[in-house]
């Protein structure tokens, strides 16, 4: 059943606990109303605060008083209501005493109680009657012997106004107070909730992660706990990683720079051999060794900013309105390039006129790995075709070349691909690639401004 509770929405929650409050509290009210006489007979016993009409002896007393006076005739018998006066002494202001006739049951004389007299307390009189049901007023009827016969006497008591209307109010405030602490005690135990949930944001703001986050049930605020609890696993997960990427990066630099540095080493000595010209006939040698160490050189470096520039957080790039000239200037350049290393390259650019937003370097960029790929897993035999037209409000560069069998499946990785795909997305290009064979297709796009 508890369970179920806290499964509950809060606000479901809420109306129970308020629905529960209010059945006990009405069930406290209606249990010590009930007892009331039970309860004030006992403070009566402790004060005194009751209607003297309550014990025997006062009745006593009031038969042996009546039997010195008359009743008179009828309640026009001014002369007999003045002497029977003396009778009617010693009430207090809360009690009424009234005189009929035994036979005729007819008013001859009487006093009511004075405090009626006080708008005031015959205003919460009249309000208590309402809620007690009319148990403030209390009667008692008895016939009396007189001097000259025997009348009936009826009491009239408000004493139990002192007892009853404060016994009222004071099971009120507690009925109300037992309310408001079932319903406060509920908002303070989701309010212990809440402040939990507060500290654990607050150690995680600290950056400590490692604490789990309790359940709270099925409801908002447990909701809100889950939630939370997976945004901590997720920024520790992340953190773990990052950390880990960091590391990766480290020991990828460690290595690379103690791999930059056997080729140095070995750069320096034939050079140094070079300069002292020690053997004048392995001169050709050596210098085709120094390049071959100085293409090394290159292919690490180049491959430690690919990684960089594809795990490393992407960065902004200034970019600025170029010209399509430029495209078709670095193209040229490079189809000239893979020339002189045995390429057939063949450049079909068409005449276009306009700019486009780009960063000068990333464009270089992006060319040399193009086509260093070329030169690394093209096939010489093969055309090398690159092609430029406009297509609508875009700049279209096409790339296409042959694979050489042997380097089919090599660069699995495709961290070159990668790089370049970074570089033109920052630029707001974009880059589509397609295999068939050994036949390798690159279309690069770049959106015009004019």
């Amino acid at each position: 059943m508890i369970k179920k509770f806290k499964n509950c929405k809060m606000r479901t929650q809420f109306i129970i606990v308020i629905a529960l409050a209010g059945i006990l509290s009405f069930t406290f009210f209606t249990f010590f109303w009930w007892k009331k006489w039970y309860i004030l007979s006992f403070v009566d016993e402790k004060f005194r605060l009751a209607s003297p009409g309550y014990h025997n002896d006062y009745w006593e007393g009031l038969a042996e008083k009546a039997l010195k006076y008359d009743i008179p005739e009828s309640e026009d018998d001014k002369e007999g209501i003045e002497k029977i006066q003396p009778f009617f002494e010693g009430m207090d202001e809360y009690t009424g005493l009234y005189i009929y006739g035994l036979e005729d049951n007819l008013y001859r004389a009487g006093v009511y109680p004075r405090i009626m007299d006080n708008s005031a307390f015959s205003t919460l009189y009249s309000l208590g009657g309402r809620i007690t049901g009319g148990e403030v007023e209390q009667h008692r009827e008895l016939n009396l012997r007189f001097r000259n016969g025997t009348a009936q006497v009826l009491y009239v008591s408000l004493h139990n106004v002192r007892l009853l209307f404060p016994y009222c109010i004071i099971l009120l405030i507690l009925s109300i107070g037992l309310f408001l602490c079932i319903v406060l005690f509920f908002v303070s135990y989701k309010m212990k909730t809440v402040i939990c949930l507060k500290n654990h944001v607050l150690t995680m703001s600290t950056g400590d992660f490692t604490q789990p986050i309790p359940s709270c049930g099925q409801d908002e605020i447990g909701i809100l706990s889950q939630e939370l609890n997976h945004l901590r696993i997720a920024f520790r997960d992340t953190l773990l990683k990052e950390q880990e990427s960091r590391t990766a990066n480290w020991d990828l630099i460690t290595a690379m720079s103690h791999d930059l540095r056997t080729p140095l080493t070995i750069l320096e000595g034939y050079l140094e051999i070079l300069k002292l010209k020690k053997n004048p006939d392995m001169e050709k040698e050596y210098l085709n060794r120094c390049l071959g160490k100085t293409e090394d050189i290159k292919k690490m470096t180049d491959r430690m900013f690919e990684y960089a520039l594809v795990f490393d957080e992407p960065k902004t790039p200034e970019l600025v309105e170029l010209p399509v000239s430029f495209l078709r200037q670095c193209l040229c350049e490079n189809c000239d390039f893979i020339r002189l290393t045995g390429f057939m390259a063949d450049l079909d650019f068409d005449e276009i006129n306009g700019t486009f937003l780009g960063d000068e370097s990333m464009v270089k960029r992006i060319f040399s790995n193009l086509f260093s790929n070329i030169i690394k897993y093209g096939d010489k035999k093969d055309y090398v075709t690159v092609t430029g037209r406009r297509e609508k409000e875009n700049l279209s560069l096409t790339c296409s070349n042959k694979i050489k069998k042997e380097h089919s499946e090599i660069e699995s990785s495709r961290i070159g691909l990668k790089s370049v795909e970074k570089m033109i997305t920052l630029m707001q290009g974009t880059l589509t690639l397609s295999k068939n064979d050994l036949q390798f297709t690159l279309r690069l796009t770049f959106p015009l401004i004019n």
